[in-house]
């Protein structure tokens, strides 16, 4: 079916048409570099790494722009409290946030502008709304006039006057109206500034994604992302500052993620309850991590908690045996196939396949759930349906005894194959997990297979009582052995 996407704006879901054929320009809104990522920063980057992914397998040409908001009050406070500089903390910020992202696999990100970088364009567009009659100058500050905008707060679908003031709407007497926002701030003693029509300052929050995202994309863009938080007041404001000035559709599709919960709080940090990547990728697989932003359908909340990554942790296991089991009976890496990188129908098995069918199925039903509003929550219960349809074929056909037919091989490396290309969608099982230390991996690997090889010796001598032993204190230690037609292999878990 075609591709559908909800858009904010008309809370509704509708056929994806870009502006220019054949490509997505897509701007998502990223972080205020002050302090470490966590993993609240990650939500929207994993999401729209994987909107990416689809729409380059699905045939579009995809520029992605995140901007990195450099200059902002947080950033200013910070500095002072560290006894730093509002660059040198940025940088040093910024840094952790693109390593964090390359932990997690976010690697379709085409620019990372900085706010600083483009002053010039937000001057431009400032004396622009000025001169159309949509900003004032007052005092050094520069505000947009939300009454000269007759359709403000269409994309929150609230009049003006039923709009709650978020916490970065700031109180100033220098405003026509408490909803006008600022778009130049003039400089207070320590701050950063930079010379302007209207005197020295800096950059309100909501001009610096209006202009870098139409200096990289154009007036138009396709897609514009960020989190539900976000909607009001930077989006909002983004919004009408930017139709203001260009008297054009600022975005034809606005998608909006859900948010991370912890307990019953959204995670940030202004609540204090805050997980940083670092800390949690030292407990938890980068892979996990992606999944458990991926669950869910992107517009819904995400309950972060240790059960619920170690539950997906356990069931990802069953991947990485399946690799394993791969590897035995083909004696090919997975990790090594070469999958589709574009959408092509799977060629079909030999006559009366019922498990090519099968695979099939998984893969048209995947791919559907991606074209629903990119729901990466049902398109993962496909692929945990196609592993179980892979592992049964294995089993029926006991590929591992070489007992398959020459026909049951070649289906069986055609459905692994559509495995690899389903999950690279999601940006997930490209290379092997990390490998551990290799001295102590030695030792172990050692000592595990001198205890099969003792329960085998038992065994053979009809000494079942203590390779029964064996291997029960082997699951007491929470190792588990598995016999296979080729040998016994062992894993923890």
């Amino acid at each position: 079916m075609p591709l559908r996407v909800y858009n904010t704006l008309t809370k509704e879901k509708e056929p994806f048409e870009t502006v220019a054929p054949g490509t997505v320009t897509m701007y998502v809104c990223g972080p205020t570099v002050y302090k470490p990522s966590h993993i609240g920063h990650m939500v929207g980057p994993v999401i729209f790494d994987t909107v990416k992914r689809y729409l380059t397998y699905v045939g579009y040409d995809v520029v992605w722009v995140v901007n990195i908001t450099d200059v902002d009050d947080k950033l200013i406070v910070r500095a002072r409290e560290l006894g730093t500089t509002v660059k040198d903390l940025a940088e040093k910020m910024t840094q952790d946030y693109v390593a964090c992202l390359d932990k997690l696999n976010v690697t379709g990100i085409t620019h990372m502008p900085r706010a600083t970088e483009h002053i010039p364009h937000m001057l431009t567009m400032i004396q622009g709304l000025i001169d159309k009659g949509f900003a004032y100058p007052a005092g050094g500050d520069v505000y947009f006039d939300i009454a000269k905008d007759e359709d403000y707060g269409k994309l929150c679908h609230r009049d003006p006057e039923q709009m709650e003031a978020g916490a970065r709407v700031e109180v100033s007497d220098k405003k026509r109206n408490p909803g006008d926002f600022a778009l130049w701030k003039a400089s207070k003693p320590g701050e950063p500034l930079w010379d302007s029509p209207w005197g020295p300052g800096r950059p309100g929050w909501h001009i610096e994604c209006s202009a870098m995202s139409m200096n990289l994309l154009g007036q138009t863009l396709d897609i514009h992302g960020g989190g539900l938080d976000l909607q009001f007041p930077h989006h909002e404001n983004e919004l009408a500052q930017s139709e203001s000035f260009t008297g054009r559709t600022f975005a034809r599709y606005w998608l909006h993620n859900g948010l991370l919960k912890m307990g019953q709080s959204k995670m940030a940090g202004s609540v204090g309850n805050v997980v940083n990547v670092a800390d949690l990728l030292a407990k938890h697989a980068p892979e996990t991590v992606r999944f458990l932003l991926l669950s869910t359908h992107y517009r819904s909340e995400i309950a972060y908690s240790e059960d619920r990554l170690n539950e997906l942790r356990r069931s990802l296991d069953g991947f990485y045996r399946f690799f394993e089991r791969f590897e035995r009976i083909t004696r090919t890496s997975f990790f090594s196939l070469q999958a589709p990188l574009t959408r092509k129908p799977i060629e079909p098995g030999q006559p009366g396949s019922d498990f090519v069918a099968e695979v099939m199925g998984h893969w048209v039903k995947f791919l559907e759930h991606m074209d629903d509003d990119f729901n990466t929550g049902g398109a993962i219960g496909e692929l945990f349906g196609l592993l179980t349809a892979l592992n049964r074929f294995a089993d029926q056909r006991q590929l591992e005894a070489g007992k398959g037919t020459a026909d049951d091989l070649r289906a069986f490396q055609r459905g692994t194959l559509a495995l690899k290309e389903l999950s690279q969608i999601l940006g997930v099982f490209d290379k092997p997990p990390p490998a551990k230390d290799a001295g102590a991996d030695q030792l172990v690997n050692g000592l595990m297979q001198f205890l099969i090889d003792l329960r085998a010796e038992a065994r053979k001598a009809k000494n079942f009582a203590l390779g029964d032993q064996i291997r029960k204190r082997l699951t007491e230690l929470g190792v588990k052995l598995e016999d296979l037609p080729g040998g016994t292999i062992w894993r923890v878990g």
